[in-house]
């Protein structure tokens, strides 16, 4: 019998023999059993202390209720929404604890790195916590001399073996002088620079990030008598916030659009907080009631942008309904220590891909007319992947902690990502769609399965686990087919080519011409790439190589990432000379001779490609009924 079930049958907590196994160095299997000693009547507290955000530095104390004896806190390790240990541990440093007054020593487990260890003294009933946040530590920025993106996961410490749902923290934030914040938190009280919120259980605060800033803007984008959706904006520069009133229009139907997909709602007030950062990389993390999006400066000001990534915030939108409200049954857990289970993000990530991106172009974030070109680009991207001749998707979500923490690095498309089962997921949902249409004769849809899966109609933040099973079922409910044996086909098992029936199904077929796709032409554009992963068979950042297609003749010439290119056929390397010199090979016959130098050395290499420019397309099949465009118009009254 292992500790972990000893210390559940004798209800023991951090005494007796689970603190003797701390004591010695070895940390029980996590679990959800210990009694919380933070109540709503007696909760931790936590100040943050972030006036020196602008600086990348912010201090947080706490008190953190004990019982005397051996006791353990934990730093978040396994942090939802990005399925994986994800805690950076990096960022604590200048850790102190005391108690009363004294200090007490304190030292971090042998083998859970997340684990510290204290002993408190009698007589006293919590210990002071404190330590210096380091907002920009490791890879990752979270702060500017503007701006700060502030995670609660990140800020505090709390009693091991507890359950999150029972334990209660009550925060506050000292602002830098100035600045404003956007938080789904409930603010009681602000006294100068000091933001007082309400004691709420552990898991909502930690589910309920908060982004301050210097410059912001805050629009309302619906509001039904108590309850409000708001876009919280912070820029490094005011000029980002001059947001066009027309894209504010299209973000204004977001919510209605949402309402009319799923049918329900699970949330009092939504806050999707954005920050608008150089210095900040891209990111999206979903939050039940908010959420975290991380976008460049001009995100909001530049079209291509929202070309590009207008997705962004109707993706972390979604998942309040698909993710947070609706959960896999193995990936919601107790507390933070505890490991996630991410074999079905088919559906939390993969349909949420397809919804977020159909939810911006209902919302007219993006131009309905322009999803064909979108769908020709992911469609090409995973048919040419060599690495889905040996890789199922499902390994894709299962390995997803392991892909999210280090799947990086040379040959992307070998190893496949966990960016796949988003791709590949949008690809897996629009195919459900289009067959409940085709099968129902356009009377039902993915959103009448939407319907049912997020019922009842209107609920709080909170969870309703689901099953294979269940999603299964759901569908069969709504379009009678076998839908096991259609995941099971596209999800399960080695499939050669993504889920391609969509196509013809919604009245359109695939094609690879000259002339250039928007989403490309935009992506090397804001990125700095070449794409040549459909010619010579590599893509490119900033002239250095970035993969290189198995089979491709760049391969099969010896090319390989980390390259950079210096030359081709003895002019100095540039997308537009490259261009060049594609064009002119179909016509004469030629190698293409490309200088790239690695590692010190140079050397010419002769890639033999002849076809030309080839970008992907969707042309109409005639005679057909055109259902990306019945499925991404409009479905709201706005």
């Amino acid at each position: 019998m292992k500790v972990k079930s000893i210390c559940s049958l004798l209800a023991i907590a951090s005494l007796g023999l689970c603190a003797l196994a701390s004591a010695t160095g070895i940390i029980p299997e996590p679990n959800a059993n210990a009694m919380p000693y933070a109540t709503k009547a007696d909760p931790e507290t936590l100040v943050l202390d972030a006036r020196m955000a602008g600086r990348g530095i912010a201090i947080s104390t706490m008190h953190i209720p004990v019982k005397p004896g051996p006791f353990t806190f934990v730093y978040p390790q396994w942090i939802p929404g990005y399925h994986s240990p994800a805690g950076p541990l990096a960022d604590i440093s200048q850790l102190t604890v005391s108690a009363a007054g004294r200090p007490l020593a304190w030292h971090r487990d042998k083998v859970d790195m997340y684990a510290f260890h204290v002993v408190v003294p009698q007589g006293v009933h919590s210990i002071k916590v404190r330590f210096t946040m380091l907002l920009n530590g490791g890879t990752s920025t979270r702060a500017t001399p503007n701006l700060a993106v502030i995670t609660w996961t990140r800020a505090f410490f709390y009693q091991n073996d507890i359950n999150y749902h029972h334990y209660y923290l009550k925060a506050s934030i000292i602002l830098p002088k100035g600045w404003g914040y956007g938080t789904a938190l409930t603010t009681v009280s602000r006294v100068g620079q000091r933001v007082n919120f309400a004691e709420e259980p552990l898991t909502y605060v930690g589910d309920s990030p908060l982004f301050t800033g210097r410059f912001y803007k805050k629009v309302l984008l619906w509001h039904a008598g108590n309850a409000h959706m708001w876009l919280d904006m912070f820029a490094d520069a005011p000029q980002d916030l001059d947001v066009p009133a027309k894209l504010l229009d299209a973000y204004k139907n977001l919510p209605r659009e949402a309402f009319a997909l799923y049918g329900t709602r699970h949330w009092y007030n939504y806050h999707a907080l954005l920050s608008l950062s150089n210095k900040i990389s891209f990111e999206g993390i979903e939050h039940h009631q908010s959420s975290d999006n991380r976008a460049p400066a001009d995100f909001m000001t530049n079209p291509a942008q929202q070309l590009l990534g207008g997705d962004l915030i109707p993706h972390e939108f979604s998942h309040s309904w698909n993710g947070k409200y609706r959960r896999p049954w193995d990936l919601q857990t107790d507390n933070y220590q505890i490991p996630q289970r991410t074999d079905l993000l088919w559906v939390y990530e993969g349909m949420n891909q397809y919804l977020g991106d159909l939810l911006s172009f209902r919302s007219g974030i993006r131009k309905p007319s322009e999803y064909p070109q979108y769908l020709a680009t992911l469609y090409s991207q995973m048919a040419t992947e060599p690495g889905r001749n040996t890789e199922p998707l499902i390994d894709l979500t299962t390995g997803a902690p392991y892909f999210y923490m280090t799947g990086f690095g040379e040959y992307p498309s070998l190893r496949r990502s966990a960016g796949d089962f988003y791709t590949e997921g949008e690809l897996l949902w629009l195919d459900v769609d289009t067959i409940i249409r085709e099968k129902t004769h356009g009377k039902k849809s993915l959103d009448n399965f939407l319907h049912l899966y997020s019922l009842p109609k209107l609920t709080g933040p909170i969870t309703k686990p689901y099953t294979r099973a269940d999603i299964e079922h759901l569908l069969y409910e709504v379009c009678p087919y076998d839908w096991h044996a259609f995941f099971q086909r596209h999800v399960y098992e080695v499939a050669k080519l993504p889920p391609t029936g969509e196509l013809r199904r919604s009245g359109w077929r695939l094609v690879y011409t000259a002339k250039p796709n928007p989403f490309i032409t935009a992506a090397e554009q804001i990125y700095h790439t070449d794409f040549q992963w459909l010619t010579y068979g590599f893509n490119s950042k900033a002239g250095v190589l970035s993969d290189v297609r198995e089979g491709s003749p760049a391969w099969q010439a010896g090319m390989a990432p980390g390259m950079k290119l210096v030359a081709v056929n003895g002019q100095s390397y540039t997308p537009k000379v490259l261009q060049y010199y594609l064009v002119q090979a179909e016509h004469d016959h030629e190698p293409t001779t490309f200088t790239v130098a690695q590692d010190g050395w140079v050397r010419a290499i002769k890639v033999g490609y002849f076809g030309g420019p080839r970008y992907p397309h969707l042309v109409r099949i005639p005679g057909t009924v055109n259902m990306l465009a019945k499925i991404m118009a409009p479905h709201a009254k706005h």
